[in-house]
């Protein structure tokens, strides 16, 4: 499906960006990958390991996704955007709230835009578990972006334009989670846990991108993927990092959950499930005509997706072996 085709990734010099182009490039023959984002040394990092003399295809843009005019230039000639830029550290967004919203609402309003006017093809933009009854303000504004996306494809009144989104948990390893914490404060002999029943969803960078890339492939426009992904418990991922560590209780955080959901009680009525992933669907009337629903089936009345209630759960010896092969910081 990428063969021939300009692919731009916004945050494209994020873990995500860096997986996704070495996917890509592994997969497929694109005619361009164009890394957008705004940190210039991200990038000359980037292009060190992706030379434009050795992958003809890459271009490396600076730009924000809040400077609409910098979208227009960056958008020209594009048929797929992948949207992974974001502020997404709670206590930032939390102490930063202005600067939360014009990066992940008002940027999500310019790509929207801008994609239409450019008359882009496909725009699949990344969510997140915590846009699910958001109770921070990193979950609300990502909330907000995910119904921006989902209403684009109304706004745009023709097909030439689509856009859906994916949500998805954690990511095993990803900057500022907790993975890297535990690895860090192992040498101290104690580990902080902020509360021995919490749960998370766990996926792999990896696995991440590739749903991703299949998710761009399947949708017509107005979906939410959900992957089915294994939760896993917060004393149990000790276990498998440090087990001679002692623990030490310090309690939920600001904007913290116990458990968190990524398709919630009220999202049921509207959600249908696959072998390995669940759509929540749109009320638009036309949806139905883009959309096959041979394969899937409603989920029941009342279902909710949470990480404590799911019913596949990693052991302490799977957590040990994902976090085995992470790269060595």
């Amino acid at each position: 499906m990428l063969n021939d085709k300009v692919i731009l990734i916004t945050g494209g010099t994020g873990s995500f960006g860096k997986k996704s182009t070495e996917l890509i490039l592994k997969r497929y023959k694109p005619r361009k990958i164009i890394i957008f984002s705004r940190d210039e040394l991200k990038q000359f990092e980037m292009a060190q390991i992706y030379p434009v003399q050795e992958y003809n295809c890459m271009r490396y843009f600076i730009g924000d996704v809040r400077d609409k005019e910098r979208l227009y230039r960056a958008f020209q000639g594009v048929d797929y955007i992948i949207h992974a830029a974001a502020l997404k550290q709670v206590p930032t967004a939390e102490y930063n709230p202005f600067e939360a919203v014009k990066t992940n609402i008002i940027g999500a309003q310019n790509i929207i835009n801008v994609a239409i006017d450019q008359k882009v093809k496909r725009v699949i933009a990344l969510s997140t578990d915590k846009a699910a009854s958001p109770i921070n303000l990193y979950g609300a504004t990502k909330l907000c972006s995910d119904k921006l996306f989902v209403a684009g494809n109304a706004y745009v009144k023709r097909e030439d334009t689509i856009f859906s989104v994916v949500r998805y948990g954690n990511v095993v390893g990803s900057r500022g989670s907790v993975i890297p914490l535990f690895l860090k404060k192992r040498a101290t002999g104690v580990l902080p846990i902020t509360d021995p029943r919490m749960t998370r969803f766990w996926i792999t960078i990896d696995q991440g991108v590739r749903f991703v890339l299949d998710c761009l492939e399947a949708m017509v426009g107005g979906e939410l993927f959900v992957p089915k992904i294994p939760s896993m418990n917060i004393m149990d991922l000790a276990r498998a990092i440090a087990p001679e560590c002692q623990t030490e209780i310090i309690g939920i955080r600001p904007g913290e959950k116990l458990h968190e959901t990524m398709i919630t009680r009220d999202d049921a009525r509207m959600t249908d499930e696959f072998s390995d992933h669940y759509i929540i669907k749109p009320d638009f009337r036309y949806f139905g005509r883009r959309y096959n629903e041979e394969e899937a089936k409603p989920v029941p009345e009342g279902f909710e997706y949470n990480s404590g209630t799911n019913s596949w759960w990693l052991t302490v010896e799977e957590l040990r072996d994902m976090v085995a092969t992470l790269p060595a910081n």
